[in-house]
């Protein structure tokens, strides 16, 4: 098994000088050196042919003993040193101090066809940020980040990656809900791929401890390997970059709110530094169209990531990396001129999102009114977001009158909709319709630019949850069977009609399936 490997991170950046494996605040420092926990029995349970690829394997690699052991922590790669990452950060909207990689091992970084790729697993044991948990992950949400990653990427959205899904034949005491009723659960090991794993709380910790000089070394390096375009680091260059990832994680988020996934814990350590989503925990994807729903139960209470704040969650949290970056700027005005900028791209960039998913390329006046109009009828009813826009594909501008029919396997109840709430939508589908014959493409065309959008398939919790249940019985595939079918979420397939359907009754509120914990 042969990669090229290129570590930048560990060459160029400050180290732990403390080698020992303990729990402590690392300071001066952008990283530890640590070495994965031994397993008891890997075994590998997914590999995904498209990333092995991607860093320069091939299948029959993938088979090898050699990938086993790598990829589940029992083997170093040659001439490689795995270590955990610093950061900080701020978790549900305070200052948590010192978080770091607590069950995130590096193993290295690969060039493979001019691309850069950094392998890290998670759930391979402690580190030196590991608190008081023990750095393991258990099968459960090993699932779930392996499959949604994957479908995430084919979706269009910024994601990190992954390569591997592998049991570590150990046994993970977990408390899924938080009671005080721990049981043992399968360990397991995700192998993430990315082309950085910096997230804003690897700049947020220098800034809080004054560590300026770590701070810049790292805002360098940053800059010179993943914004090289942006020329050498200098006060405008850091200006630039910070404009940058402030546009990325605004694309970012703008495809989440396209596609209604939610992710659930937005704390600032959450938050890549490129633009990715990254750290797939307690996710979900709308079922109703809901601007208040979270899947997280920690957050059940306030929803502070409920699905419609998340663009005020990224602006927040742009905030908090702004003065992390703000003693080497030192330019107030115009880091709140780039804050200030997100506001207003939001509103331009979401309404442009919201055109695209109904078949509008002409811009309209009317526009943000119809799309208000069309929220506010969504939440008359429970209204199955995915279903909703993608039969809306099959809507007649010349028979408005029939727009309802189209799109009611949308409604989760149907008896629901009572006579003032069919008028109200007869009434925006007669709009819809007088607006779309402001447009001079055709229906087919149109049905099929809005298709490209509105997936039919996505990464729902209970599908996650089916295949979690088999996993656990010893049966894996419904894990390739998902992750095949996510890998074209707009295409029709036919032959996968079943999970184009709204959430089963079984499932409203089973755990796992409508609001899911931290724990993994």
């Amino acid at each position: 098994m042969k990669l090229h490997i290129e570590d930048t991170l560990t060459k160029e950046l400050p180290a732990d000088p403390i080698l020992e494996n303990t729990r402590r605040q690392v300071e001066k420092a952008c990283f530890s050196f640590v070495t994965p926990k031994q397993t008891a029995k890997p075994e590998l349970l997914h590999v995904s042919s498209e990333m092995l690829k991607n860093i320069g394997l091939t299948i029959e690699e993938s088979q090898s003993e050699a990938f086993l052991k790598v990829f589940t922590g029992n083997a170093v790669l040659p001439n490689t040193k795995p270590y955990a990452m610093c950061y900080g950060g701020h978790q549900f909207g305070n200052w948590a101090g010192q978080l770091g990689d607590g069950r995130a091992i590096n193993l290295a970084e690969v060039e493979h066809n001019n691309k850069h790729w950094a392998l890290q697993l998670k759930g391979a044991g402690e580190t030196p940020y590991s608190r008081t948990a023990d750095g393991l992950a258990v099968l459960r949400s090993s699932i779930r980040e392996y499959l949604c990653s994957e479908a995430m990427h084919h979706l269009g959205v910024p994601t990190t990656r992954a390569l591997s899904l592998a049991l570590s034949g150990d046994q993970v005491l977990r408390d899924v809900l938080y009671n005080g009723n721990p049981e043992y659960e399968k360990g397991a090991i995700v192998c993430r791929v990315s082309p950085s794993f910096l997230r804003f709380g690897n700049y947020e910790i220098f800034a809080a401890r004054q560590d300026f000089k770590t701070l810049k070394l790292l805002v360098d390096y940053t800059i010179n390997h993943f914004f090289s375009d942006l020329g050498e680091p200098s006060k405008e260059t850091y200006l630039v970059f910070f404009k940058e990832v402030a546009q990325r994680t605004l694309d970012m988020i703008i495809h989440w709110q396209r596609v209604g996934f939610v992710h659930g814990v937005m704390n600032t350590d959450n938050m890549s530094i490129l633009g990715l989503t990254i750290d797939y925990g307690p996710y979900g994807w709308l079922e109703g169209f809901d601007f208040g729903w979270t899947p997280n139960t920690t957050d059940r209470q306030h929803k502070r990531y409920r699905y419609g704040n998340q663009p005020n969650i990224g602006l927040w949290n742009l905030y908090k990396l702004a003065n992390a970056l703000y003693p080497l700027i030192e330019d107030e005005e115009t880091l709140k001129g780039v804050l200030d900028a997100y506001k207003s791209d939001f509103d331009m960039k979401s309404l442009a999102m919201m055109r695209s998913k109904l078949g509008l390329e002409v811009e309209g006046v009317s526009d943000a009114l119809l799309v208000q109009d069309l929220e506010a009828n969504l939440l008359l009813t429970e209204t199955d977001m995915t279903i909703f826009f993608r039969k809306l594909s099959d809507f007649d501008n010349k028979k408005p009158s029939e727009g309802l029919e189209i799109v009611e396997n949308a409604f989760y109840v149907p008896t629901e909709i009572s006579e003032d709430i069919q008028q109200k939508w007869a009434s925006w589908f007669q709009k819809y319709s007088e607006r779309l014959a402001q447009e001079k493409i055709n229906s087919i065309e149109r049905k099929e630019k809005m298709n490209s959008v509105n997936p039919k398939y996505v990464l729902r919790n209970y599908m996650a949850q089916l295949a979690i249940d088999d996993a656990d019985k010893g049966d894996y595939k419904l894990i390739d069977g998902l992750f095949q079918m996510l890998k074209k979420p707009y295409d029709e397939q036919p032959e996968q009609e079943k999970w184009f359907a709204k959430r089963p009754d079984w499932a409203r509120h089973k755990v796992g399936c409508s609001m899911l914990s931290c724990s993994s």
